[in-house]
């Protein structure tokens, strides 16, 4: 089996993984697929040394942009917002005011980043308690795959 082999199949998650990767280089941890609440669900979440929250949104070409329409909704919820894009994409459809990074499915590089409006402390204790418990929770699924059908 090679490496290609065990990668996820969707482009987004490949954009993820390899945004993921870089910001581990950067001390920051990440999960995929986060609900910060009923109704929206971020690409990937990352948590950094200092508590900072960022929300990442993968988008695999033009047509994936141009359907999401939640994607403000998650600025609430985070210190900084970025998309993550890769090489072939037209980084001049994405708004002015947020980060952009470029990404593959083995690394990425910030080209910019994304403004900071700081979390009220309740909400990012509310935040990285998701995070966490997100976290865990996926853990447990890959040491005990069965436990997924006792979850409520």
């Amino acid at each position: 089996m090679s490496l290609d082999d065990t990668l996820p199949l969707m482009p987004g998650q490949r954009l993820a993984r390899g945004v993921a990767r870089a910001l581990r280089a950067l001390d920051f941890v990440t999960v995929e697929e986060l609900v910060p609440v009923q109704g929206l669900r971020v690409d990937l979440m990352a948590l950094g040394p200092k508590g900072e929250v960022w929300v990442i949104e993968c988008k695999s070409g033009r047509a994936d942009f141009r359907s999401d329409q939640k994607w403000q909704g998650y600025l609430e919820w985070c210190d900084r917002f970025f998309w993550a894009v890769d090489a072939d994409f037209p980084t001049e459809v994405l708004p002015e005011g947020s980060g952009l990074i470029l990404a593959d499915a083995y690394d990425a590089e910030i080209v910019r980043m994304g403004p900071e409006a700081p979390l009220a402390a309740a909400r990012r204790r509310v935040m990285v308690q998701k995070f966490a418990r997100h976290a865990a929770a996926r853990l447990h699924g890959f040491r005990d795959p069965g436990v997924a059908a006792f979850s409520v």
